[in-house]
């Protein structure tokens, strides 16, 4: 029996990083991104809308930035997985995004194979902390 594809929300702000990560993850057998959207906002209302398995997050986005939406979407939707995806390294902004509900933290400059690693092993954990995968 095979396993349901892991839905995917991406949140960012610049449309060809959707576009591109859309077609991307579109392309793995188990993933499916249904939803692309470009503010924190707009991705409180898609987790409602799509109730994704996993919300990749841009950090900085004007208006609601990444880990406040990360705040809103882990208060309202406890079990939601959140990994922030930025350009920006820094350990500040790591322990933030941790402290908000997000489960990982990674640069968009990571290789492709790390982020379909990644995105994988944290859709397969139970919760937030604490757990170990599922086998």
């Amino acid at each position: 029996m095979s396993q349901p594809p892991i839905r995917l929300l991406i949140v960012d702000d610049h449309e060809k990083v959707r576009q591109g990560l859309t077609a991307f993850l579109n392309g793995e057998p188990d993933m499916e991104v249904v939803g692309a959207v470009a503010s924190g906002e707009e991705a409180v209302v898609a987790a409602i809308e799509a109730a994704p398995d996993v919300v990749l997050m841009d950090v900085s986005m004007p208006g609601i930035g990444g880990i406040e939406a990360t705040r809103l979407l882990a208060s309202a939707h406890p079990g939601l997985r959140v990994v922030m995806l930025t350009s920006f390294g820094g350990r500040d902004r790591f322990k933030e995004a941790l402290k908000n509900g997000a489960i990982g933290y990674m640069l968009k400059d990571t290789a492709p194979p790390e982020l379909l690693r990644t995105l994988r092993y944290v859709a397969r954990l139970r919760s937030r902390v604490g757990a170990a995968p599922s086998v």
